[in-house]
């Protein structure tokens, strides 16, 4: 495989949806999503052995979100991405927004408590770690919204609108590293707002909501300033090789339009798992209340009671 500038192939035929997606590993996504899935997979076997369940649907949806990443970084969208603007902002979407919410759905650090083993007395292992880390000060600071909004925006208008994206394009490693942020920022963002899994930043719902409406509408700006924009915001895109037939104006549109089609997706999921999760506490809280009250012979209602008859017999 040829490359020229900005470490791309320039031999490239042009786009079809069959061709992005062609097997084409890189060896780095491949390795990873493999030592994911097989790290997860035997974190359920441990469960299983020991007679503890662990819901199919957190498998699915961690087991789609591996895939998701390998669609766009194992296949020939990976390829054509370091060429055409409107693939790579695919991957993009696809790896910072749509990924780290599956993954997080799947639940993998409450799944990794609950299937590593205890230390004994005095000694710490990779549980203890894992709890240390979660209860940090690093770890506050970098899942407070404060820090995650501002973090996420960033990843947008401080890459792509400074030299920084040439720079990262010029290497396969640097490529390698931008994706790896972008994975990295989506799953920072978004672990507060899931609250599946133990964290130390644990808002309430409408407080999930508004973090979550907080970062969207940016995306929905940067698509809408890549859409208008009259020249080429992007050295690495602005001569795509002739072999494409593409007009680097119009693939800059066209990933404007990406970027900002893909600022409602997560949204739309987010707020589905949101109301869906809220549901499902509301359930548990009664159900509480409910036990609690067979317990103790529904006290609490026949104090409430006794309260309405005093005020009744002051009235009278």
């Amino acid at each position: 495989m040829d490359h020229g500038g900005h470490g791309m192939n320039m031999d490239l035929p042009p786009f079809t949806l069959g061709r992005g997606l062609e097997f084409s590993a890189d060896p780095f996504f491949l390795i990873g999503c493999a030592v994911a899935l097989a790290l997860y997979g035997y974190g359920v076997v441990r469960l299983r052995r020991r007679g503890d369940g662990w819901p199919v649907n957190r498998i699915v949806l961690f087991v789609i979100g591996v895939l998701s990443i390998a669609l766009v970084m194992c296949t020939g969208l990976n390829d054509y991405g370091m060429v055409m603007f409107s693939v790579h902002m695919v991957q993009h979407m696809v790896i910072s927004m749509v990924s780290p919410i599956l993954l997080l759905l799947g639940a993998p650090v409450t799944l990794a408590l609950r299937a590593l083993p205890v230390a004994g007395r005095g000694r710490t292992g990779p549980r203890e770690l894992l709890l240390k880390l979660l209860h940090s000060r690093y770890m506050k600071i970098i899942t407070h919204p404060v820090f995650t909004i501002p973090l996420f925006i960033a990843s947008l208008y401080g890459l792509y609108f400074t030299p920084l994206f040439d720079f990262l394009m010029e290497s396969k490693t640097g490529h390698i590293a931008m994706m790896v942020h972008f994975l990295a920022v989506g799953l920072v963002f978004f672990w507060p707002i899931m609250g599946v899994d133990p964290g130390p930043h644990r808002p309430g719902y409408v407080m999930r909501m508004l973090e979550l409406f907080a970062g969207m509408p940016f995306h929905a700006f940067f698509g809408i300033a890549l859409m208008m924009a009259s020249q080429p915001m992007v050295k690495a895109y602005e001569n795509p090789p002739a072999s494409l037939g593409i007009d680097a104006l119009g693939d800059q549109s066209a990933a404007g339009g990406i970027a900002w089609a893909f600022s409602e997706i997560p949204s739309v999921l987010v707020l589905i798992a949101l109301v869906f999760q809220w549901y499902r506490s509301d359930q548990r809280t009664a159900k509480r209340s409910d036990r609690a009250a067979d317990r103790d012979g529904d006290q609490e209602l026949k104090a409430y009671n006794a309260y309405l008859a005093s005020l009744q017999t002051r009235g009278q």
